[in-house]
């Protein structure tokens, strides 16, 4: 990737808060809180509680950002932060 180990860790912790920025939360008809985050397709949390729900999508979105870029799967970039490989010129 071209990054050091502690750029690129500094690099996914920016990208998921700037993710999490644009998550929108609504409260459905069990009275429970479902939130998601417009681009990230499978990434919604639903729990009691709107911090719940903010934990559990901040959980999903890692989860689901590790198993992506493990498999080269491209991400969305998000406010200018682009985690996909770039190809390498020889």
């Amino acid at each position: 990737y071209g990054y050091t180990e502690a750029e690129g860790l500094t690099m996914l912790t920016e990208y998921i808060a700037a993710a999490m920025k644009q998550a929108k939360y609504r409260t459905i008809e069990d009275g429970t809180y479902f939130g998601d985050i417009p681009g990230f397709q499978g990434v919604w949390g639903n729990a009691k509680t709107l911090e719940e729900c903010q934990i559990e999508l901040r959980e999903v979105l890692e989860e689901w950002l590790v198993l992506m870029l493990r498999d080269d799967q491209n991400v969305p970039a998000v406010d200018g932060i682009d985690l996909n490989r770039k190809p390498v010129r020889t």
